[in-house]
């Protein structure tokens, strides 16, 4: 894709050139190149080193049919300007490059072309730098892979040690949808991301850091990013919006507690099931906002109409009144939404029409037949690079969302044999986006064309350390809208996955360990039915722990927009990030210490007891941050940094504490959004402000702390919009304050006499 010039900050570059090196000094960093083999490495002005340069050469180029990988040797300057500096390299076995930097306050952008035409493998590299976090689905344990091969599996969320020179969707151990090859060294407030959508090479080793381009003319976007995490992330997000990769802002009610087919019902949907199942919940008191059919609407009188893409064409037999059953939800408050995927079957319905508009992609000059996952007869994929296929597509969507759907749930997978674009689904999902149409993503690349991060499915029968690794991975690499899947996997699998009774004291475990993490991600859902168990306590929890995400569902979509607009993963922010200067925060992610944790908005800590000891662990110990923290459930006060050692987490303990600016707000009876409570728990110093931005993504209210005491008797809360003093609640467990919300009104906290 054409890459655009990145942006020329007012502050110019400092460039001089000497015998040996050439130097761009910028006000936040210091670029150096040594023109033997162009090595290059980051320096802060005061000389400390942020990324060392290469032992070698910072350089790789090797012509795409060739045997040997050539290195830079020499660099001389070919040109410069304001914010920016143009280098020809040559190397040992004489190709040239010419390579142009553009230059800003927070990064350096390189592009690299070689002046011979050809296709080339292109490489940058610097010395090694540890530790490293992001890569999103390719950092996290490869899907359904069997504990006996634990040597493939990845058991940290540090990526010190991981080389790929085919890095791509669908490659490795696992099913890899979610791309991003953005990596982060937070200790070090260095970045870097190679925009490709092709086959990339990444390496992070103790000797080098490296992104490059394989199969390519040139390699056009490779950033270096220089700063704090905010800083850093702040301008990624810039980066991708640059380059063509558009991070959407996500929609409220994706954030709230949902309800899949396909964990409740797998292949037996039908209108009446669906209705049961989900009514059902209902009256039991679960809040739930959104649902999605999967699989099974489609007819199936016709193994050729076995797919999503039967687009309009109901079972009229299973789904007699699919207007019915939309609208019927839609009384009920509720979302609901369709599996849908690329794929058409070449004999099914609208594939020659595809065909014969040129739709799909091709192989000498035909249109390719695929087998993949799933539909498992040969299929069509549409080729999203071509605008009139993508219109073509969109115009069949409305056929579903003629019926009054609300979006859909993207699902291609299986097709890692075949070397296809990262971004193959992305075209449509943005125009999707742009029509207000709810996405939840599974396959893209870099930017955000979706409302949720879907990881892949998460069952019983899998190493459970794999789900919050994938959580936290997916949150590094610029995915923080994470959907954990459904509690409890595919249990309407059972024939399939040799499931043990339910009756299982560990199945029971594991299924309320999943429902807690679930209720602490920035979204949640359930299917297999918790009555199924016949167990009182595995109902409990469960419904606890929806209604528990349905209390933050406000909370957390206001931190969903706090990282729509600054790029921060604010929804599941991993410690690293939110405190890169701490090094205890580096011990905690890997499959030892089992320290899954996160923040959630600026206010809550995130510390579910989870991964592959769900069924034997009661207690972790549980690393708290400098500053003050408050156990959600009890109240007790603790003061970090510091390490609570074996803390007693058992299943029905909420796993969050309260800290950073101490200010939650929550749905007062979990359901309703129209009455929401500021709850101010006595942690942030004076002068601290918490800003919370309500569902429309707009408005705002600012809850300002301008008192030191925190005394029950004296304390005022003023909405400072009306001019008014508040009513307020002292809960003496907890000691904070709640009072109720007005929409798009401020308040301050002080002391009076």
């Amino acid at each position: 894709m054409a890459s655009v010039q990145a942006s020329v900050d007012a502050q110019e570059a400092r460039i001089r050139e000497d015998k040996s090196s050439i130097v761009a000094e910028m006000p936040n960093y210091v670029l150096r190149i040594a023109k033997q083999g162009c090595r290059f490495g980051f320096e802060l002005p005061d000389g400390k080193l942020i990324a060392p340069p290469h032992a070698a050469s910072g350089l790789q180029i090797a012509e795409a049919n060739g045997a040997q990988q050539d290195v830079a040797t020499a660099t001389l300057i070919k040109g410069s300007a304001a914010n920016q500096l143009k280098l020809k390299i040559s190397t040992d076995r004489d190709l040239t490059a010419i390579i142009t930097i553009d230059l800003t306050e927070a990064h350096a952008k390189f592009a690299v072309r070689p002046e011979r035409e050809g296709t080339y493998s292109i490489v940058a590299r610097t010395g090694g730098i540890t530790p490293a976090f992001g890569l999103a689905d390719h950092a996290a344990t490869p899907v359904y892979q069997p504990a006996s091969m634990p040597s493939a599996r990845r058991t940290t969320t540090d990526l010190t040690g991981f080389t790929s020179d085919h890095f791509r969707a669908g490659s490795g151990a696992g099913d890899t949808r979610l791309i991003s090859n953005f990596a982060i060294f937070p200790k070090h407030n260095f970045a870097v991301v190679n925009i490709e959508p092709g086959i990339k090479v990444v390496r992070f080793t103790a000797d080098e850091m490296a992104q490059g381009s394989s199969n390519v003319r040139e390699m056009l976007a490779l950033y270096y990013f220089v700063g704090p995490p905010r800083t850093i992330y702040k301008t990624f997000l810039d980066a991708r919006q640059r380059e063509g990769y558009k991070v959407y802002q996500p929609k409220y009610e994706w954030f709230g507690v949902g309800w899949e087919a396909w964990g409740a019902l797998a292949w037996d949907t039908n209108q009446r099931t669906v209705t049961e199942n989900v009514n059902r919940y209902l009256e039991l008191g679960y809040p739930l906002r959104w649902m999605v059919i999967g699989s099974g609407f489609w007819r199936r009188d016709d193994e050729n109409f076995h797919a999503t893409t039967s687009f309009g064409m109901w079972d009229s037999k299973l789904y007699p009144d699919p207007r019915g059953l939309i609208e019927g939800f839609h009384q009920r408050g509720m979302k609901v939404i369709l599996g849908l995927r690329i794929a058409f079957i070449t004999e099914g319905p609208y594939a020659q029409e595809g065909v014969k508009g040129g739709f799909f992609l091709t192989e000498n000059n035909k249109p390719k037949a695929f087998t993949i996952g799933f539909p498992r007869k040969p299929a069509y994929l549409l080729d999203a690079s071509n605008e009139k296929a993508v219109e073509w597509y969109i115009n069949l969507c409305r056929k579903w969302l003629d019926y009054g759907i609300d979006g859909f749930k993207e699902d291609l997978f299986g097709y890692g044999k075949y070397e296809l674009r990262d971004d193959k689904i992305d075209a449509v999902n943005r125009r999707l986006m742009d029509m207000g149409v709810y996405v939840m993503g599974r396959n893209m690349y870099l930017g955000s064309p979706a409302d949720l991060h879907r990881y892949n499915d998460f069952n019983y029968d899998q190493n459970q350390d794999r789900g919050p690794i994938n959580g936290l991975t997916l949150a590094y690499s610029g995915f923080p809208y994470v959907y954990p899947d459904i509690v409890g996997g595919t249990f309407a699998e059972n024939d399939q996955r040799k499931m043990p009774a339910l009756t299982d004291e560990r199945l029971k475990r594991y299924y309320m360990r999943n429902a807690q993490y679930a209720a602490v991600n920035p979204s949640m859902s359930v299917g297999f039915a918790p009555w199924n168990f016949n167990d009182e306590r595995v109902s409990r929890v469960l419904l606890d722990a929806t209604k528990l995400h349905a209390r933050l569902h406000p909370y957390i979509y206001s931190a969903a927009i706090d990282a729509h607009r600054t790029g921060f993963p604010a929804t599941l922010t991993p410690l690293p990030l939110a405190y890169p200067d701490d090094p205890n925060v580096y011990q905690l992610e890997n499959t030892t210490r089992r320290g899954y944790q996160w923040m959630i908005g600026e206010s809550l800590l995130a510390t579910p007891l989870y991964g592959e000891d769900y069924a034997t662990a009661e207690t972790r110990d549980v690393y708290l941050p400098r500053g003050k923290w408050i156990d959600y459930d009890t109240g007790k006060v603790y003061q970090g940094a510091t390490t609570l050692k074996n803390f007693a987490l058992p299943i029905g303990k909420t796993p969050l504490f309260v800290g950073g600016k101490g200010v939650v707000v929550e749905a007062t009876d979990g359901t309703r959004d129209d009455k929401l409570a500021a709850i101010v728990y006595p942690i942030a110093p004076r002068g601290s402000l918490y800003t919370f931005t309500y569902r429309d993504a707009q408005t705002t209210s600012r809850i300002l702390n301008d008192n030191v005491g925190w005394n029950a008797k004296t304390l005022i809360v003023t909405d400072e919009t009306a001019q008014r003093s508040v009513p307020f609640k002292y809960d003496a467990r907890t000691s904070a304050f709640t009072f109720e919300l007005t929409r798009g009104h401020h308040y301050r906290l002080s002391e009076g006499n």
